[in-house]
């Protein structure tokens, strides 16, 4: 069976009952609503109750190479979501056969308490990756992980201005636990197109192992690894730590080789990130470091310590060395980077 087409176009405005007849579903006011027998997931986003409980749909402001995204969360309103029940249609989308249909609340029948919906098109899950985990509220005020996939059109859509993602109003540092459970599920994308994208991604994953190798040697001496983001007032994407450890206060920043190239974007990263941390944690100022995958040289340690930035690299044999600052270089720190980690404490080789 193929998955069903609308008789509506993006723009048009139809009531729930109108919706469900040609595209399927059954009664009921949630925000996913999966049908069998029309291979299809509907989508329903309402900014109005969404706000209470933590929710914001919506574009990207910053468009991609590869087009437009739209910010949709997932379903459950008390405690952490999880990627089961009718997130789990979200997500297998692919595999099962069925079209996402996206639709924002318009208004109300006039003299009624029944609800239009603006349909915004036909999408699908977006790659690398296909969701985020965010921290937010629930119904209840607690916080809690919820789950948001990345949507892209898969043709002709509607979008109006205010439908981009609302920036937020504070700025929020934010330290949770959960590390290594938020990690992409696989994307299921098909042919030349999964080939070219795994290749084009390759080398960022030799990063990806480097975090998680010594991630597991942090475990391994009882270091507490915590997830960190940062919300910034007036910023559409939250900016989140690859890998941070609480017990003493430090953010890592990998590359991929021990080039200038790769080291500057990291220094960069961190400096990003770090400008919002201020506030010492456990009683410890914010420490930042690089991650390299072999020891770089010495024109790069004199960068890092030209910065206030420690370095952590990885030996032939597998185990990690991790350099104080008064052995990295020829010099002492100086600004700009030196005022984030000016009074870390003496790192141990």
């Amino acid at each position: 069976m193929t998955t069903s087409v609308p008789s509506f176009r993006p723009g048009d405005i139809r009531t729930r009952a109108e919706i469900y007849r040609e595209l399927g579903g059954t009664g009921g006011t949630g925000g996913i609503v999966p049908s069998i027998s029309k291979k299809t997931v509907l989508l329903f986003s309402d900014a109005q109750s969404g706000e209470k409980l933590g929710y914001r749909d919506g574009w990207l402001r910053d468009q991609g190479t590869d087009g437009p995204i739209f910010m949709y969360t997932g379903a459950g309103q008390i405690g952490d979501q999880t990627l089961t029940k009718v997130n789990k249609s979200v997500l297998q989308h692919r595999e099962e056969g069925r079209t996402l249909h996206l639709f924002i609340r318009h208004g109300k029948i006039p003299n009624t308490d029944t609800k239009t919906h603006r349909y915004i098109g036909a999408f699908e899950l977006a790659e690398d990756p296909p969701y985020k985990w965010r921290r937010a509220r629930d119904k209840e005020g607690d916080e809690r992980d919820v789950v948001v996939f990345r949507l892209r059109p898969t043709g002709e859509y509607n979008r109006l201005k205010s439908d981009d993602m609302p920036l937020p109003r504070e700025t929020r540092p934010l330290r949770f636990l959960g590390r290594g459970r938020r990690s992409p599920a696989p994307t299921f994308s098909r042919g030349r197109r999964a080939r070219d994208r795994a290749a084009a991604h390759a080398v960022p994953r030799q990063a990806q192992t480097l975090v998680s190798d010594l991630s597991s040697e942090l475990i391994s001496r009882n270091q507490e690894l915590m997830d960190l983001e940062v919300h910034a007032r007036g910023r559409q994407e939250a900016m989140e730590a690859a890998l941070y450890n609480a017990s003493v206060n430090t953010i890592y920043e990998p590359t991929n080789d021990t080039t200038h190239r790769e080291v500057l974007e990291a220094l960069m990263k961190l400096a990003d990130i770090s400008r919002y941390l201020s506030e010492p944690h456990n009683g410890l100022p914010l420490r930042c470091m690089i991650l390299t995958p072999d020891e770089p040289d010495e024109d790069i340690r004199d960068l890092l310590a030209h910065q206030g930035v420690g370095l952590i690299y990885r030996n032939a044999d597998g185990s990690f060395t991790e350099l104080p600052l008064d052995t990295q270089g020829s010099t002492p720190p100086t600004p700009p980077l030196a005022s984030l980690c000016a009074d870390c404490p003496q790192r141990s080789a």
